[in-house]
């Protein structure tokens, strides 16, 4: 790697870390919360939006029953959360609701749920950075008009700031997670001190509005469908719980009483600001539609600003400071949300290549110690869904939650037989009552999971779940297609013995292109290898060429014979090919060397001048049996500023005949 690469990749990464140093990246829970727990307590931003935007669709009337809908999702909230604390208690190693199903279920239900977790991860950066374009474009309308812009921008960000490490990743996103918990915190109670204390009449600059609602007299089992519809859009407030358990490895010790105590703090802030929103929303009157079209009453020109928008703008009015600065940080909580899936996401992914369904580069970890090959494949995946979908959160929403439901089924469903297992065993009274009172909280679980898993199925599937539901399909064939191949080439490799046979006599073939100072160093270090045949071969590509090229070997001091090789065409690759296999069939039990002489370059345009005929028969012949490839390399001077020796500036280094550099 030249010096102007490596420098470049210091100013972006940072310098590398030793792996010994892994426990100092370990973190807090003060910042382990904004880290792991952005995704939930952010989802808050978008999640009663969406509520009544289904709601809108049967008029403003249905709007009174938006608190009846939060407070369904609220309780599903609470389940989960109480669930997934067992879950950290029993699994502690960082598989989350994976290593649940997969020791409990099988190995096919844990692959079901580490492919549900891997779109769902990826459309959780799409989603939440797609949200944040949209409140920034409440106040800045530029943003407004170019959201795919933003999107694409914010993620790359998002990921270099990842590729730097944990530790820094999370200290930098503490700030403005804690920010904007204060400031919904007092935007919400500012305005509903406003409105059951003070007895002022807060209303928003939408609440005169009325609505062209496409089915304003839904009756019976329609209208049922239609809240069934708006409490599964609402319950994308509960992605990123799950994230936690994926995480624990990334705690402090005592890890999982930490993550317990950090899933219990965001389940009980994100349900407060999820309830505390919908209210107030109600109270002041939002009326929120899919196109402005739709409003009555609203000015040609209006702008509909989003639900938190209009909170903040209502709330804090004549105080325009308060209204900025919620809709900034919640921009930013939207875009720093994303970063639950940067954490949960290559952890993930580590997993799942340690267990070979997915390619082992995904288990290594880069200089700065993060699963670097994840975060740069997340956000890859995630700028292509921002990119299809024009980073409307609307469409993108269809077809979220899907996969994270279907782990949360899955997960609960491996505890319950967790705790059922362990439940024949164990014969000490007051660890039998703490089990059988994990399996009833897992139960519930799973009730409250299943339930909208259904509602989500039957109400999101021809909305565009059907996309995720098949781009999970794909991803579960393609982690078993790889595994397949692993297991394969681990059985080619284990079940035959070695036969400890050597081969007969070694041929070597020193390959000739111009006699010159690598090719004498070749020819050398192919006569120092002691082969029963040497030979140097070259390739008549030009009549001329070829006949100096001849000439000048016979005078030379060389002893190797030269063969020329004729080749009509032009070619190089198939005639030495060729070539190769006539050897190897006039002599089977012989071992061809074939010595290569390469070039070894400094700067990252003189690969693409030199090597290039020697790349494509490497290329080739790697696949021919019985045939060694050996590459003998020249140093080009422009090689030299690489191999500087290191700084040496260790006491009596001058008296020892070393440069004193300082």
């Amino acid at each position: 790697m030249s010096k102007l690469t490596t420098a470049a990749k210091r100013v972006l990464l940072g310098r590398p870390f030793r792996s010994d140093s892994l426990g100092h990246t370990l973190l807090p829970k003060r910042i382990a919360l904004p880290v792991f727990a952005s995704d939930a307590m952010s989802s808050v931003a978008y999640a009663p939006e969406e509520i009544f935007l289904v709601l809108s669709a049967a008029g403003v009337t249905a709007y009174l029953y938006a608190p009846w809908v939060g407070l369904a999702v609220a309780f599903v909230m609470a389940v989960v959360v109480a669930s997934y604390r067992q879950n950290v208690h029993a699994y502690p190693s960082g598989g989350g609701d994976y290593e649940v199903a997969t020791t409990n279920l099988g190995p096919t239900a844990g692959l079901t749920v580490g492919s549900a977790l891997l779109v769902d991860y990826v459309l959780t950066v799409a989603v939440s950075i797609s949200s944040a374009a949209s409140n920034i474009g409440s106040a800045i309308p530029f943003v407004a008009t170019h959201k795919v812009l933003f999107a694409v921008v914010a993620i790359a960000v998002l990921t270099a700031m990842n590729l730097r490490g944990v530790r820094e990743s999370g200290t930098t996103f503490a700030v403005p997670t804690y920010a904007f918990i204060a400031g919904m915190f007092i935007m919400l109670g500012w305005g509903l001190v406003r409105i059951f204390v003070l007895d002022e009449e807060l209303r928003a600059e939408s609440a005169g509005f009325g609505l062209n609602a496409e089915h304003e007299h839904l009756y019976g089992l329609a209208f049922a469908f239609l809240v069934a519809r708006a409490f599964s859009s609402g319950c994308a407030a509960l992605t990123g719980v799950e994230a936690i358990s994926n995480g624990v490895p990334a705690f402090r010790k005592p890890k999982s009483r930490n993550a317990a105590t950090t899933l219990l703090l965001l389940g009980t802030i994100a349900i407060v600001l999820l309830m505390g929103i919908i209210i107030l929303a109600q109270k002041i009157g939002v009326v929120y539609a899919h196109n402005v079209a739709d409003l009555t009453g609203a000015p040609s020109d209006y702008h509909q600003k989003t639900l938190i928008a209009q909170l903040a703008e209502t709330v804090f009015e004549g105080f325009p400071i308060g209204f900025f600065f919620i809709t900034t940080v919640t921009a930013l909580i939207l875009v720093l949300a994303a970063n639950t899936a940067f954490n949960g996401f290559p952890v993930l992914g580590s997993i799942l290549a340690q267990d070979r369904y997915l390619p082992r580069q995904l288990h290594t970890r880069g200089d700065r110690l993060a699963f670097s090959n994840g975060i740069l494949f997340l956000s890859g995946a995630a700028i292509a869904f921002v990119v299809l979908f024009g980073a409307e959160v609307t469409k993108l929403i269809q077809l979220y939650i899907v996969g994270v439901f279907v782990s949360f089924v899955l997960s609960q469903t491996g505890m319950l037989r967790h705790w059922t297992r362990l439940l024949r065993t164990e014969t000490d009274p007051a660890q039998r009552a703490r089990m059988k009172r994990s399996r009833v909280i897992n139960a519930v679980g799973l009730s409250a999971t299943g339930a909208v898993l259904v509602i989500v199925l039957i109400t999101k599937f021809f909305a565009g779940a059907y996309i995720a539901i098949f781009t999970m399909v794909a991803i579960f064939v393609v982690m078993k297609l790889i595994r397949r191949h692993y297991d394969s080439v681990a059985r080619e490799l284990d079940e035959h013995e070695w036969d400890g046979v050597l081969p007969s006599r070694s041929h070597s073939i020193v390959l000739v292109s111009r006699l010159h100072l690598p090719t004498r160093r070749a020819l050398a270090y192919a006569r120092a290898s002691r082969p029963d045949t040497l030979e140097a071969v070259t390739v008549n590509v030009d009549e001329a060429d070829t006949r100096a090229l001849v000439r000048e070997w016979e005078n030379s001091d060389i002893t190797v014979p030269l063969k020329v090789i004729e080749s009509p065409y032009r070619e190089i690759t198939k005639p030495v090919l060729d070539y190769v296999k006539r050897v190897r069939k006039d002599a089977p039990r012989d071992v061809v060397t074939v010595f290569i002489p390469e070039y070894v370059v400094g700067r990252w345009w003189e690969q693409v001048l030199h090597n290039q005929s020697a790349l494509r028969l490497k290329g080739r012949l790697l696949f021919e049996p019985g045939v060694m490839v050996t590459s003998v390399p020249w140093q080009l001077s422009s090689s030299a500023r690489l191999k500087t020796p290191g700084v040496v500036n260790a006491p009596g280094a001058f008296r020892r005949g070393y440069e004193d550099r300082t």
